[in-house]
């Protein structure tokens, strides 16, 4: 008996300690959606870092969990159609970048229509070091500057933090970076905050429920060049895989619970789309022009030809 109770305490403890931490750490993104507009936008963004990667990230939608989870088992129970679009703020970057320690493989993770693909980025930061210092919130912090992305950026770094990691794809510094810029002031990160989780999961509600739903998670991997064409694709044409799968019978069709027909929701969701993608010209990172042609397959999606 004691030698089961011995074996039932260390499976306990096993499971326990097997749950993961994170350190999230909120960064204040500022930023210019259109190159020839003065509008500034803001949003949070979060960099969550375990001991076996960094995750970043729009923090939009994961904020909003808890209402999302309300609206979701509410439409579960009366078995009716509400509007999500008038309830939740939708994100203004939809992408994941993945950093695995030590190697800091990059990883950049997206959705184009009901599929997630993903590629492998691989960047290395020339980083030099200045020997400029200054206070940037509560942090202690040093200079450094590096070319990334057609942008000239500045970031400051604290030792504080001993996380060679920061916003988006930058990593590399002998510490986390508290602030970045580019010379133009176009994008700006600031960290505004910090906590630990326990019990992290990767995962938001809002993904579970996608995945629920018909849009699996399941990350497919491409290259960087497909991913881009594919992507330049849907945005041309958004609701282009939904249409392919409703019918005209079903697009006549009332949606549960609500006045609008699948059809008009279908329109409905294609405009927001539109209206998304054409309120910015000024990408972080200044790419060539991609055309854009018939929707190429991509990773394993090919290779069921």
């Amino acid at each position: 008996m004691k030698k089961l109770f011995s074996i039932v305490l260390i499976a306990a403890f096993a499971i326990i300690n097997a749950q993961e931490t994170a350190n999230r750490f909120f960064y204040e993104l500022t930023f210019k959606p259109k190159q020839d507009s003065t509008k500034i936008d803001k949003v949070i963004a979060i960099l969550d870092v375990t001991g076996k990667k960094s995750i970043y990230q729009d923090y939009t939608v994961p904020a909003q969990d808890s209402i999302i989870k309300m609206a979701v088992e509410e439409m579960e129970k009366t078995k009716s159609f509400k509007d999500m679009s008038k309830l939740i703020k939708m994100p203004k970057f939809s992408y994941k970048i993945v950093k695995t320690y030590p190697e800091m493989k990059e990883q950049y993770v997206d959705r184009i229509s009901m599929n997630l693909f993903a590629y492998e980025d691989d960047i290395k930061f020339k980083w030099n070091i200045l020997p400029e210092k200054e206070k940037v919130g509560e942090y202690n912090t040093q200079k450094a500057t590096t070319d990334f992305g057609g942008r000239k950026w500045i970031a400051w770094f604290t030792t504080d933090i001993p996380f060679p990691d920061g916003p988006y794809k930058f990593y590399g510094l002998p510490g986390l970076i508290v602030k970045i810029e580019d010379s133009e002031k176009h994008y700006s990160w600031k960290l505004s905050g910090n906590k630990k989780i326990e019990n992290y999961e990767e995962l938001s509600y809002s993904e579970k429920v996608n995945a629920k739903y018909g849009m699996s998670n399941n990350i497919t991997p491409t290259s960087k060049e497909k991913f881009e064409k594919a992507y330049a694709t849907f945005k041309k044409d958004p609701m282009g895989e939904f249409r392919q799968r409703v019918t005209p019978e079903m697009s006549s069709m009332k949606m549960p619970g609500s006045d609008m027909t699948i059809g008009e929701m279908m329109k409905k969701q294609e405009k927001i789309a539109k209206d998304f993608f054409n309120s910015n010209d000024n990408p972080i990172e200044k790419t060539a022009t991609v055309k854009v042609g018939n929707l190429e397959k991509v990773g394993k999606e090919k290779d069921k030809k």
